[in-house]
């Protein structure tokens, strides 16, 4: 089967190849990562991890760091003479690890699931036990650590609906892979159902909770939202209201604009801060919003770049790392990926703000955090435009039912804290337990 596998990777690779190639000529996309991915790297980064035990972490974006984030500071405070490796597999989540994981004694990228490459990386990095955050199945990598006696642990272990039909299909494969696993921690009881039905035992098996919430608890800060007030030149504490739209894929800033068109007719001074998932879709988003009827409109791009927001009533985000602060200032929020089928957002960073969350009915990827913010009375399922029209005119106008719900958005998110410390329970356990004996060649 891993012949197969393999076979399989080889040809997806050489058709991918042209598209990456274009990617990376065009736009500059992936070129700082490739030859990491590769498995050249810096000796220089390697002559960095220095202490004992030696972890690697991996979380392969900006929402795996995010969960990752506390763990390793947990790992830091439990083991102060540890190498703590820290992986990723994207450009965008490399940078959020560099703000968000101080902790960290190195970062990476991940290597692709080739078996040269793959060896290569990890005897250069040696680590003692490999944590993957999140579902991050590579084979060829867990079975070359096994075969290095390297243990293999899951934390935050998520499977969307999506991911487990997908593993499903050949499950006879997956359930060999997950036999290489020592310990698995999962989210939630509905993860911890799926990965059963892929064949893991329940022995190895843990319902820990959600690590983001310790890291969004965490992250929220006065100055955060002082130091974004600034930049946007939107008072942090005001009464104009300020419409929030994070993570909106094509199709959706289209009802966000309605919506918007309606609600200044009763609200006059409302703003709208428009940030599309992914940043290189910014000069679209901006065009459209002057296709709408809004030529003052302005990118966080042309703010970095020195130009000073003064009556502009949009503003584009087109960078990352922006998203979490920019909840902050909020009296309504939609959280995107949600009216079109892409299984939604993550909607706890605006809850962690004590913010009311709207979101699509496609919330296939985040549903236990969609049923918790519902249970409290703090998230707001809006169908279409007309929804979404009622429940932002219902927030603006009553201040003393947002605040009552927002808060109610945050003490789900105080209530949940906790499960980074249990994953480094977990962690530390695998470490010292005894070595599994390496898979059959």
């Amino acid at each position: 089967m891993y012949f197969l596998y393999n076979v399989v990777l080889a040809v997806a690779a050489v058709l991918a190849l042209p598209y990456y190639g274009l990617k990376m000529a065009v736009t500059g996309k992936y070129r700082r990562s490739l030859g990491a991915k590769l498995g050249r790297t810096s000796p220089a980064v390697y002559d960095r991890m220095q202490g004992t035990p030696r972890i690697w972490i991996h979380a392969v974006s900006v929402g795996e760091v995010t969960a990752a984030a506390p763990i390793v500071a947990a790992l830091r405070a439990r083991l102060p003479g540890a190498c703590l490796v820290l992986s990723t597999g994207t450009e965008t989540g490399r940078e959020m690890a560099g703000r968000l994981v101080g902790e960290a004694t190195a970062l990476i990228y991940y290597p692709l699931d080739l078996p040269p490459v793959v060896a290569r990386v990890l005897d250069r990095v040696r680590p003692d036990v490999f944590v993957m955050t999140e579902t991050e199945l590579w084979p060829n990598f867990i079975r070359a650590c096994r075969v290095r006696n390297i243990k293999v642990v899951m934390v935050n272990g998520r499977i969307s609906p999506r991911s487990f039909r997908r593993y499903h299909r050949s499950r006879f494969f997956w359930k060999g892979v997950l036999d290489l696993v020592e310990r698995v921690g999962v989210i939630s009881g509905t993860d911890a159902d799926r990965i059963r039905a892929l064949g893991l035992p329940s022995s190895r098996l843990e319902i820990l909770g959600n690590a983001k919430y310790d890291g969004l608890a965490a992250k929220v800060a006065p100055h955060l939202r002082e130091e974004i007030s600034r930049r946007l030149n939107l008072p942090a504490v005001s009464d104009d209201p300020v419409l929030v739209a994070g993570s909106t894929h094509d199709g959706e800033e289209t009802v966000v604009l309605a919506v918007y068109r309606r609600l200044l007719r009763e609200f006059p001074a409302l703003k709208l801060i428009l940030i599309p998932r992914h940043v290189e879709r910014g000069p679209v988003v901006r065009d459209l919003v002057r296709q709408y009827g809004y030529e003052d409109v302005i990118t966080v791009k042309e703010i970095t770049a020195g130009r000073r927001r003064e009556g502009e009533r949009v503003i584009v985000v087109d960078v990352i790392g922006e998203l979490f602060k920019i909840y902050s200032l909020a009296t309504v929020v939609f959280c995107g990926g949600s009216l079109v089928p892409r299984g939604g957002q993550n909607i706890l960073e605006p809850a962690a703000w004590g913010k009311v969350v709207c979101y699509g009915p496609s919330m296939e990827d985040f549903r236990s955090e969609r049923e918790l913010l519902e249970g409290a009375g703090a998230g707001i399922c809006v169908r279409n435009e007309e929804e979404l029209f009622a429940a932002a005119r219902m927030m603006i106008s009553r201040p003393d039912l947002r605040v009552e719900k927002g808060e109610k958005a945050r003490e789900v998110i105080q209530a949940n804290r906790g499960a980074a410390e249990r994953y480094a329970d977990l962690i530390v356990g695998a470490l010292n337990a005894d070595p599994a004996p390496p898979p059959a060649r």
